[in-house]
């Protein structure tokens, strides 16, 4: 149309670092951070991660260079979401649980220039070191994130020569540091590692877009009321903290960090009653554990979204009762974390019981406002099922808020974006009201008499035995695996198999029941490829695994 111009007056990249400029301004001296008895204000935090990305220049770290990052929820960490961006950048935090074979991998991979490493998982990050070094590859320099106490400087002075501090690597940086900004909003501005349950975890680029726009798709999706105080209970690593780290910044909330990775029910309600905390994030696990606790009801109402299969229906009422709001969601490392989300709207939280909003939470929901498109196809075909509660067809997305593709895997990038749809590889029913109901993984089907078994259905039965701490559902035969409950060895497979009669179709009933360690790969995650290749040699008895 004549008249019309692009320029820089009315195109700028999109980009989740000018939240941070804007709280620096808007809410320059409200509280950014809490961490155990320290405070931090978003114009502090602001000029902490200026100096932040001129110190990553001054060590020789350029445009599209890869900073990796190796620690807990600690307020480092949220720095180097903005820090590593503003300094032209990627940052790759990598999950804390990988040991030293594994990290060694993924660090030659990445090429990574420079990994902050948090104090105690120095060890590990040294084993890698070496391994890298006896590969002839160049290991990366690596910045201490040190704390205050004894163990820690124990450990500093154990760093190999040329480490540095990296509070005296922010002295280095200059308060007046120009920030560089992405040429391109699909620049990357991370590299996200999947859980890798199937093989080698994959890395998925993330774009400076979709960081943008999945961070304004998460404001809108929170249920937001008053103002936003959200604790950290949700890895950092995974997915880039679903976005949260740059959701809070646009909205000038508080970050409240935890550093231990072992959270237990105490420390959560504690945290929530000391800093009145409004949401908090996490896999569905945390339901299980704020279920168990012996805390009375909050005074105050808590949004807690978890993504994953959910655990019982009795699991999910007993949270509610505690005066926690549940938002179940649906994703994955390639869509930034939850896609689908079920809303929760006054009808689901005031006109119904508890059981009911329990057993409703259990769909997936609807997409998030910026996800273009969310679908559940025929594969073959590539048409929609139809929505009846019953068809079962594969989930696909489609959207702004996707991964730009596989770091260094082209091949597999080409397959997961076939035929214009990313390929999600989970199978799934959609009810009339277009919510979206979860069946399997395409892998681990399992078709008994033409019918196809769930084995999310069969675990979730499994995992409400009062004696069951882990489970998992094999192969065509239907066996369970199962790691008991400290002090449940008594248990036999009879009483589960048993206890699965009573709550389950006869056809879903499983036939056979295994007691043991789960097989898990270096990330924490089951392994069931092993398991599907242990229930083809074990066929229909019950026992012990070895």
């Amino acid at each position: 149309m004549e008249g019309v111009i692009q320029c820089s007056a009315n195109f700028v990249p999109l980009t989740p670092i000018g939240f941070l400029e804007r709280a620096a301004i808007v809410y320059g001296d409200e509280v950014s951070m809490v961490y155990g008895t320290e405070k931090t204000t978003w114009g502090e935090t602001h000029e902490r991660c200026i100096k932040l990305a001129s110190a990553l220049v001054q060590q020789g770290i350029s445009r599209g260079d890869i900073v990796a990052a190796f620690a807990p929820n600690v307020p480092a960490l949220n720095e180097l979401h903005f820090g590593v961006p503003m300094a032209g950048a990627v940052i790759s935090a990598l999950n804390t649980e990988l040991n030293s074979t594994m990290l060694a991998l993924l660090l030659e991979q990445l090429e990574a220039k420079l990994i902050f490493v948090y104090y105690e998982f120095l060890e590990v990050v040294l084993e890698a070191v070496n391994i890298l070094s006896e590969r002839e590859g160049k290991p990366p320099l690596l910045v201490l994130i040190a704390e205050c106490d004894k163990k820690s400087f124990s450990i500093v002075e154990a760093t190999p020569p040329g480490s540095l501090d990296y509070n005296d690597l922010l002295a280095m940086g200059q308060a007046d540091f120009e920030i560089i900004r992405p040429k391109n909003e699909c620049d990357p501005i991370s590299v996200n590692y999947t859980s890798g349950s199937t093989g080698i975890p994959k890395g998925a680029i993330y774009s400076h877009r979709a960081a943008y726009l999945n961070s304004i798709a998460t404001i809108f999706r929170i249920n937001v009321r008053e103002k936003l105080v959200f604790l950290w209970t949700l890895d950092m690593f995974r997915c880039n903290g679903w976005c949260f780290p740059w959701a809070v910044a646009a909205l000038g909330g508080t970050n409240i960090c935890l550093r231990s990775t072992l959270l237990a029910a105490k420390l959560i309600f504690d945290a929530i009653l000391a800093h009145k905390v409004t949401h908090l994030c996490g896999a569905p696990i945390i339901l299980n554990i704020l279920a168990e606790s012996l805390a009375r009801p909050l005074p105050f109402k808590v949004e807690i979204i978890v993504a994953g299969p959910l655990p019982p229906p009795q699991v999910v009422t007993k949270v509610i009762e505690l005066g926690f709001n549940v938002s179940h969601g649906y994703g994955m490392t390639e869509a930034l974390g939850p896609a689908i989300v079920t809303p929760c709207t006054p009808e689901s939280q005031h006109s119904s019981t508890l059981d009911e909003q329990a057993k409703t939470k259990r769909l997936e929901g609807l997409h998030n406002l910026i996800m273009d498109g969310v679908d559940v196809k025929d594969p073959s075909t590539m048409k929609s099922i139809p929505h009846d509660g019953k068809t079962i067809g594969e989930v696909m997305f489609k959207g702004n808020t996707m991964m730009l593709g596989y770091f260094k895997n082209p091949k597999v990038t080409q397959e997961a974006f076939r035929c214009e749809w990313y390929r999600t590889g989970d199978l799934a029913i959609r009810h009339q009201d277009g919510f979206i109901e979860m069946k399997d993984r395409a892998k681990d089907k399992i078709i008994c008499r033409g019918e196809i078994l769930s084995s999310l259905a069969v675990k979730a039965v499994l995992l409400s035995h009062p004696k069951v701490f882990k489970a998992a559902v094999g192969g065509t035969n239907k066996p369970v695996f199962e790691k008991l409950k400290e002090g449940c060895d008594n248990c036999v497979p009879e009483e589960i198999i048993e206890f699965c009669g009573e709550r389950l179709q006869k056809y879903m009933v499983p036939h056979s029941v295994v007691f043991g360690d789960l097989p898990v790969n270096s990330t924490g995650k089951i392994q069931k490829f092993v398991l599907r290749e242990k229930a083809k040699t074990m066929g229909m008895q019950n026992g012990s695994l070895k």
